[in-house]
């Protein structure tokens, strides 16, 4: 295959040796520098598959520019999540492909099935006060982390008790608290407990290098070739 890295900065440079390794081609490798040169249909048609990693200001923008070229796309940035309705009705009116994932890590995907799990059971038990912490590297732009936005999501639809999550310690029964903390050499930490005054449930994701993400989203190139409308990682694995 064709790639095209939309994003050059350190998930692209660590996705780039996955793509030669696995067999395909880099058709261009996209930055601030040349941007405006290569997300034009004309050239960027030529990719089979893009993958895009860059800031939550510029990823719809890059994304609607595969849309018109008729490129699927693997998406990985996160902090736009407010525009997302603009952008699946797009892809939908133009028949295109857009692979979504928060977090592309295989293990990051078995833990979110694990988190829907565990909420499930814990729903029944009110005595249990649940709370998430993650902890990133400092040059992360976005707090809380995608990852954790959609382990806040998954409990909120199986605890009825928790109605929103909140970026600090809870105030109020019905707020989910999602601690962000900012580390140097961090790549990711995730963490979801339960806990009770007689015991605690803490279920742990801890990524020591950027690989596991990177794997993950040319795993997703791959899976979605010749494929059309709007996929997720669970979708990529099969755990729907």
């Amino acid at each position: 295959m064709k790639i095209a890295l939309i994003g050059y900065g350190r998930m692209g440079k660590t996705i780039e040796p996955i793509v030669l390794q696995r067999g395909h081609e880099i058709l261009c490798r996209v930055d601030v520098d040349n941007r405006a040169d290569w997300l034009k249909p004309e050239k960027l048609s030529a990719a089979d598959v893009a993958i895009e990693f860059t800031t939550p200001e510029s990823a719809v923008d890059n994304i609607l520019a595969c849309f018109e070229a008729g490129v699927p796309v693997v998406c990985g940035t996160t902090g736009w999540l407010h525009r997302w309705p603009e952008v699946a009705q797009r892809c939908r009116e133009q028949n295109q492909t857009l692979v979504y994932a928060s977090n592309f890590s295989l293990g990051v995907n078995l833990f979110f099935a694990l988190n829907k799990y565990l909420a499930q059971l814990m729903a029944a038990y009110p005595q249990y006060e649940v709370d998430i912490r993650e902890i990133h590297h400092t040059g992360k732009k976005d707090a809380p982390s995608g990852t954790a936005i959609t382990l806040a999501e998954q409990i909120l639809q199986r605890i009825s008790r928790k109605k929103q999550w909140v970026n600090r310690p809870a105030e109020r029964p019905d707020e989910l608290s999602v601690i962000s903390e900012r580390v140097d050499p961090v790549p990711g930490i995730h963490v979801v407990k339960y806990s009770s005054a007689v015991d605690e449930i803490e279920i742990r994701h801890t990524a020591h290098s950027r690989e596991g993400f990177a794997l993950g989203a040319v795993l997703a190139a791959e899976w979605v070739k010749g494929k059309k409308g709007i996929f997720s990682m669970e979708d990529v694995l099969g755990l729907k």
